[in-house]
């Protein structure tokens, strides 16, 4: 038997999509740094321009210290109606190319274009009609990362941006990811790469010199799965209309608060989240996880979570449970807190899910 030939896989990135859509709209914005956020300290930066992006602002940060790195910025309130209308728009570009298309957000997909309904040449070429649509149709530019798997596409993406194509083809590979430092790895955050660095591993090549089985001993399955990456290797295939792994819905105040005052936020956003759920239920997945999630005045994030032995069966338990789950968190009395969230995740199927009930009835 032959192995079967690469895949040819895209990672299609927009360019700074919130502001690029807040400056096409209205072009007084065109070459100003602008800023997706509200004003004032109880707001972060969603978006920003390429233009305030030299400034140092960057997405997530807090909106004060954005206004602090720079003063002279436009800042625009989100309007996500508008930026989902566009992003349907892309996608029902990428959907004349192939149906294999795994969302990764508004602005980020993975498309698998090994067989293509247009039959262009190579995927070089179908990235290129795509890009030359985005900014034909929607007067927007996006950048794209072509190469055999999802993480190489990704990684690839970014090393033209704005407006760019990178190719990374199979034979390309190991000289491509050889000087990377380990972080452009999926999964390796912070406390990974000072773990690495304690070994003496800053780079991907550096990372593949080691025995496969060393690194397995030190860091188990994840150490093997780093070893592949510094390969090249990562048969994850594109997988559209992915399944929810959580619905859920947050809240940040105009005033701090304790966490004895939190209850009716929670309980509002139990609201909502139970409303989610039950569209997921009627596709017959349930969740079985309930998950607070608190904020605190200094921008530290806590997470609580719990499994019951029943899953929360109505809107007022799972506010119950997440209510409760406030006792899990171990910090002063005083602290406040600026954000609250509620969650439900660990979803599986309902039939499934009834059986195993049943067995432990039984």
């Amino acid at each position: 038997m032959t192995a079967p030939p690469p895949r040819k896989i895209l990672h299609i990135d927009m360019d700074a999509f919130y502001a690029s859509v807040e400056q096409r709209d209205d072009p007084s914005l065109r070459g100003k740094p602008v800023v997706v956020a509200w004003r004032g300290a109880r707001s972060v930066v969603c978006a920003a321009s390429y233009e305030a992006r030299t400034f140092g602002v960057r997405s997530a940060m807090p909106a004060v210290r954005a206004e602090r790195l720079c003063p002279q910025a436009v800042f625009v309130p989100p309007d996500f109606v508008r930026y989902k209308a566009v992003s349907r728009q892309v996608r029902a570009i990428f959907a004349r190319h192939t149906e294999l298309i795994e969302p990764l957000s508004l602005d980020e997909a993975y498309l698998d274009v090994t067989e293509t309904k247009t039959g262009l040449p190579s995927a070089t070429a179908t990235a290129e009609a795509i890009r030359a649509a985005i900014r034909a149709e929607t007067e927007l530019t996006a950048s794209a990362g072509v190469a055999p798997n999802k993480f190489l596409a990704k990684i690839a993406s970014d090393f033209r941006k704005p407006d760019g194509l990178f190719v990374v083809r199979p034979r390309e590979v190991l000289d491509f990811l050889a000087p990377l430092a380990v972080n452009r790895l999926p999964g390796v955050g912070r406390v990974m790469e000072a773990k690495l660095a304690a070994l003496g591993i800053a780079t991907v090549a550096e990372l593949r010199a080691r025995p496969a089985a060393e690194m397995e001993d030190r860091f188990g399955r994840w150490g093997r799965r780093l070893h592949e990456l510094s390969l090249g290797i990562d048969e994850h295939p594109v997988t559209p209309d992915r399944p929810t792994l959580q619905v859920s819905a947050e809240d940040t105040f105009e005033h701090d608060l304790v966490l004895d005052e939190l209850e009716p936020h929670i309980r509002h956003l139990a609201e909502k989240v139970w409303a989610a759920h039950q569209r997921e239920a009627r596709d017959g997945r349930i969740a079985r996880t309930v998950v607070l999630k608190l904020k605190t005045a200094d921008f530290h994030t806590l997470t609580r979570s719990l499994t019951p032995t029943q899953r929360p069966a109505s809107e007022r338990e799972l506010a119950d449970l997440a209510c409760a789950l406030r006792a899990r968190v171990e910090r002063p009395a005083g602290t406040r807190y600026r954000l609250v969230g509620v969650g439900l995740s660990g979803f599986v199927d309902a039939d499934s899910y009834a059986a195993q009930r049943d067995l432990f009835d039984d």
